[in-house]
């Protein structure tokens, strides 16, 4: 037992060092990097006056894109036009935006009947957005954002400061997604965290060695970095644009970064476990470049990290309280350790789930949320290896593993 008791200290202590290592980078992340809602004192300070395209994709979007456009209304950035590329709807989402647009001249609506075979229909529909819009041809900026975001009244003033102010081309944000459903609360957060750790926001906003990171449901870009690197155009077969334009620009050396939206952009990603789990493979697939061996070994890890040394360390913690092992020293400053690594875990999972909005009594669900990932992640993998189409936005694709 006594053996048993010290491999199980060790994997405390593994668990600690662990998560201190990443407490460290989130201290860090946050000193470093400005959130989208330091932009609006910049805004305040010195009113920017670029001309801003907002350009959204939407292919049946009933459920969510009211939201949207009101929240785009509320916009208090003067210099703002909006684009809707509705992409081969077949539901309301026309009639429930032209109802919500209610003649506000700043909008325009677009109709794509058809995508071309060669083109990814999300791409497509904002390239359409882009070379048929004439608020697009006018424009300085754009910004790119999903059917199911939410702005904050200041977003698109604050964000256009901050690319100005820190002379990006390219500025996306980590956004603050919605919790309604039991996967949001439950398997999200393990998600996300999964995603920060494979693409720190510290090594995104790099411009040596960066690791080229971008969210689709918010890319801006200014009209000249967007033209260099090709535009959507240039990624028209890409699942994952997003990702792929962040490569584009880390090639192109232009100047990009990546902030926390810190509340001014809230998300509501997906409406069902099925939507959720095939959207969270696309990302995970995209994000280990087509790798299947680089997916396997991800999902071990987070069964190792998330979800055994966490159990292993409770364990000894149980063992130090209730099994009388000796020596005593031995059992003291092991119940100790192992006290002090819970303390840890939980504490850095408290600050990250209070920071994404998700609920803190979820937080002991931890190591459940993250098995439910590692499979999705174990999921993509197989899927990819036998070369399984992934359908998405009305379309199959059919990816190439590496």
């Amino acid at each position: 037992m006594g053996v048993l008791f010290v491999i199980a200290v060790i994997t405390a202590v593994a668990l600690m060092v662990y998560w201190i290592i990443g407490d460290v980078r989130m201290v860090t992340t946050l000193r470093s990097l400005p959130k989208a809602r330091e932009g609006i004192a910049l805004a305040d300070a010195d009113p920017p006056s670029e001309r801003v395209c907002v350009i959204v994709p939407a292919h049946n979007e009933e459920d969510v894109i009211a939201g949207l456009i009101e929240s785009l209304r509320a916009q208090d950035y003067p210099h703002m036009r909006v684009v809707i590329a509705l992409d081969r709807c077949t539901d309301r989402t026309k009639e429930i935006a032209l109802a919500e647009i209610d003649g506000d001249e700043r909008f325009e609506i677009l109709v794509i009947e058809e995508c071309p075979d060669d083109w990814a229909g999300k791409v497509h529909a904002v390239w359409v957005g882009v070379t048929r819009s004439e608020a697009a041809r006018d424009a300085q900026v754009y910004l790119f954002t999903d059917a199911d975001t939410i702005f904050h009244p200041s977003l698109v003033r604050a964000t256009t400061a901050l690319l100005r102010d820190r002379g990006l081309g390219m500025l996306s944000l980590w956004s603050n997604l919605s919790c309604s459903h039991w996967f949001e609360w439950l398997v999200q957060p393990a998600c996300g965290i999964e995603l920060m750790y494979q693409y720190p926001l510290m090594k995104a906003n790099r411009l040596e060695r960066r690791r080229a990171f971008a969210n689709g449901q918010f890319i801006m870009f200014s009209r000249e970095a967007y033209e260099k690197i090709g535009g959507h155009e240039a990624v028209n077969e890409a699942v994952l644009e997003d990702m792929a334009l962040a490569r584009l620009v880390d090639q192109a050396r232009i100047p990009a970064g990546v902030l926390l939206a810190d509340g001014l952009l809230t998300v509501r990603m997906y409406d069902s476990w099925r939507a959720f789990r095939v959207g969270w493979k696309r990302i995970y697939i995209d994000c280990a470049k087509f790798k299947v061996s680089r997916l396997f070994k991800h999902a071990w890890r987070i069964r190792g990290v998330s979800i055994a040394m966490p159990l292993v360390t409770l364990t000894a913690l149980l063992l130090a309280i209730f099994v009388p092992i000796e020596p005593t020293w031995l059992r003291i400053a092991g119940g100790l350790l192992a006290s002090l690594s819970m303390g840890v875990w939980l504490g850095n999972l408290a600050f990250i789930y209070g920071r994404g909005g998700f609920p803190l009594w979820a937080i002991p669900l931890y190591p459940i949320g993250s098995l439910l990932a590692s499979r999705i992640m174990t999921e993509a993998g197989r899927e990819l290896k036998r070369r399984e189409p992934v359908r998405w936005g009305g379309k199959e694709y059919y990816l190439e593993p590496r």
